[in-house]
């Protein structure tokens, strides 16, 4: 008995056009095998789903089975000749299995006499075979190429949108309820302290869901949708970003405020006063992070928090887990003794504070002149590229590339120019009120939520470290006076 291998293959288009599939294929291959006296020892399928390094893996599969079992096998059988291989270099090795191995090449409706004549009229097929999937492939590229310089997305639509179709084209428009998911993951994480673990239990606390299919949203769901310039009017092709006709979902000071923060690494562990690199192990100088705990009885569910080193199951690490409790009666100590009860020593402790504010103001207007000078410079190379691009003296790719990058480096240094416009200021003031606060802290820290105690902590103390189940902070100036308890008579002025 005759023993051959088959290679079936096919995609949708070609299915479609055609009319014929991979069961087609199959049942005319098993048919003349039978009809030859033979059956199909080993039988290869390249589907429509299959991609390029797939479909490589099944021929060089073919390949290399042939070469082994060249003795003991009859022939190759394809249903038609550009089956066997889409390109030339492919079909020159099939060539080679029957110079060299022996393995006769036989296409079932398409077939040939092994003579030159009959390899002549294969190299034919297979050559025009060759130019159609080029040609093909050029008129894709030329299409999704025509298709950005429209705005329109190359492919399935982002979510927040949905593609239609528009007098026989494929458009986008707003799909409303993933939209306003959107929107609000733009809106969490630019303006309220949460990381991406902490936001993704925020939405679920909303009762907002992804998908039907998929409910719950995930950090790399929500970190994919948080970079995702599509939201701010823009596609992408080949690696760039061009301008977009979809609506925008996303103010572009929302988003690069989000950039801002993804690109600072700002990290407020799960809304924990005492987490997110805010404190350093005493014992090994790792950040120290927290947990929470719930425990679950008859009368309810209680939380507990309790922070420990990030390192701390390390070999001969001390294993302490401090609760937040006992860290915030240690922060109300500290500030119960920068309590100052002298009315005389406030006003020059206020005045020393202003004095300072004064240092710090001179300070940021240098760094403005700084980054308005950068701005400006910035401005001058995106006018230049433009003339550039104008004299076509640059492709299309790489002004886009260009024009990008200068626009987010412009965005971000304005967005730098607005927070050091406030920052100083917000500081002085709260500055104040911190010293305020500090003289009647221990009636009102309870009560402060996450972001205030956050705050207040990062304006008084320099840096942190827990020291066993010790918090040891050292304190700004002036609050170290403060704390140490202050002697007029070593002043001098404003000066501490």
């Amino acid at each position: 008995m005759k023993r051959f291998v088959a290679l079936a293959r096919v995609s949708s288009r070609e299915q479609e056009r055609e009319g014929f599939s991979l069961a087609v294929q199959e049942d005319a291959l098993r048919r003349y095998a039978a009809n030859a006296g033979g059956e199909i020892v080993r039988f290869l399928r390249i589907a429509e789903t299959a991609s390029k390094s797939d479909e490589r893996k099944t021929f060089r599969e073919l390949i290399a089975y042939a070469k082994k079992h060249a003795e003991e096998l009859d022939g190759l059988l394809f249903y038609k000749i550009d089956r066997a291989s889409r390109n030339l270099f492919d079909y020159v090795e099939l060539e080679r299995l029957e110079s060299e191995y022996g393995l006769a090449f036989i296409s079932v409706s398409q077939p040939t006499e092994n003579n030159p004549a009959g390899r002549m009229m294969r190299r034919t097929l297979a050559n025009m075979a060759s130019f159609y999937t080029e040609q093909q492939s050029l008129d894709v590229k030329e299409g999704l190429a025509r298709r950005v310089q429209e705005g329109w997305f190359v492919g399935k639509a982002p979510y927040g949108y949905r593609n239609v179709r528009r007098e026989g084209r494929c458009a986008t428009e707003v799909d409303s309820p993933s939209a306003e998911n959107v929107k609000r993951v733009f809106h969490l994480y630019a303006y309220e302290p949460l990381t991406l673990d902490a936001l993704r239990d925020r939405l679920h606390a909303e009762g907002r869901t992804y998908r039907s299919d998929a409910p719950r949203f995930t950090r790399s769901k929500l970190h994919a949708m948080l970079t995702d310039r599509a939201y701010i009017g823009e596609i992408p092709f080949k690696g760039q970003w061009y301008p977009g006709k979809q609506t925008p979902l996303i103010e572009r000071e929302t988003w690069d405020r989000v950039q801002a923060l993804l690109g600072g690494h700002v990290y407020h562990a799960h809304q924990m006063t005492f987490a997110g690199e805010f404190m350093a192990c005493g014992h090994c100088g790792r950040a120290v992070t927290g947990e929470q705990v719930i425990k679950r009885s008859k009368s309810g569910e209680r939380r507990y928090v309790y922070y420990r080193c990030s390192g701390y199951t390390a070999p001969r690490h001390p294993r302490v887990r401090v609760p937040e409790p006992e860290l915030d009666r240690q922060v109300l100590e500290l500030f119960g003794r920068m309590k100052v009860e002298d009315p005389e020593v406030r006003d020059w402790f206020r005045m020393v504070l202003a004095s300072q504010t004064r240092d710090a103001q001179k300070d940021s207007r240098a760094q403005r002149e700084e980054l308005t000078r950068q701005a400006s410079l910035l401005v001058a190379q995106q006018d230049r590229l433009l003339n550039l691009r104008i004299a076509d003296d640059v492709d299309q790719e790489t002004f886009a590339r260009k024009h990008t990058e200068l626009r987010d480096r412009l965005a971000s240094i304005k967005l730098q120019l607005d927070v050091l416009d406030r920052s100083h200021d917000e500081t002085a003031e709260l500055a104040a009120k911190v010293f305020e606060l500090s003289q009647t802290l221990q009636n009102t820290w309870e009560n402060a939520d996450y972001a205030t105690k956050r705050r207040i902590l990062e304006i008084v103390c320099l840096n942190c470290t827990l020291d066993g189940a010790s918090l040891c902070p050292t304190i700004r100036k002036p609050f170290d006076m403060l704390a140490e308890g202050l002697d007029l008579s070593k002043s001098r002025g404003d000066w501490i």
